[in-house]
């Protein structure tokens, strides 16, 4: 899951889906089953240079989901609904939800995404779904949580305590936050590379499948 700040990037992958996001866009790709993709500068930013900020999230998958269909899902800034959270601070909700909105990114599991902007002074206040585990990741300018906890510089992550529900978010200037949660999926992981499967087994035959080309190829 790639979501873009500054510049811009072009996707393309074996299961035919290609598309470009720009900033506030996300790009979510579930490779499940197994897909060969390409991400690359986007062309025109590539031509005419600047900075480049992205933030790219890994999230597993249960076994049961672990061989489904891949999916593309390109999201644009349009289709991300914005939450009001305080003075000064507004929640982009991409997964999950807050209150009545709902985030438009799709995943098999409970996951919670939220890009929060605030402005200097800015202060708010996020009520969060039961059953997740949840941090804050500021990414820049200068947040206080839950009245406590002191973030600023460069980015740092800030874990809540288990049960947690409530997130206080104060802002000395301006900052980038992004709060994240998921449902704790309590199984085992094998990892190799780009490949996260649940046994050394499986894992093997992943990297098999791969180097066979039944993950399909880039022409």
């Amino acid at each position: 899951m790639t979501i873009a700040y500054q510049g811009s990037v072009d996707h393309r992958d074996s299961a035919g889906n290609a598309g470009t996001i720009h900033p506030g866009d996300v790009q979510w790709m579930t490779a499940a089953s197994g897909v060969v993709h390409e991400e690359k500068h986007g062309q025109a930013f590539t031509e005419a240079g600047g900075t480049f900020e992205m933030v790219q999230l890994w999230v597993n998958l249960p076994a049961a989901f672990k061989m489904s269909k891949p999916r593309y899902q390109g999201i644009t800034s349009a289709q991300i609904p914005e939450v009001a959270l305080g003075r000064g601070a507004v929640a982009r909700l991409i997964a999950g939800e807050i209150g009545e909105a709902q985030g438009p990114a799709k995943t098999f599991t409970p996951v919670t995404l939220i890009d929060v902007r605030m402005a200097a002074g800015g202060a708010g206040t996020l009520e969060l779904p039961a059953g997740q585990s949840f941090g804050v990741v500021l990414l820049r300018g200068a947040v206080t949580v839950n009245g406590t906890t002191v973030m600023s510089g460069e980015p740092r992550m800030a874990l809540l305590s288990p049960g947690g529900r409530t997130v206080v978010l104060a802002a000395s200037e301006e900052s980038l936050v992004l709060v994240l949660g998921g449902a704790a999926i309590d199984e085992p992981v094998a990892s190799y590379g780009p490949f996260v499967m649940n046994t050394q087994a499986e894992l093997r035959q992943a990297v098999e499948d791969f180097r066979a080309g039944r993950m399909g190829r880039l022409a």
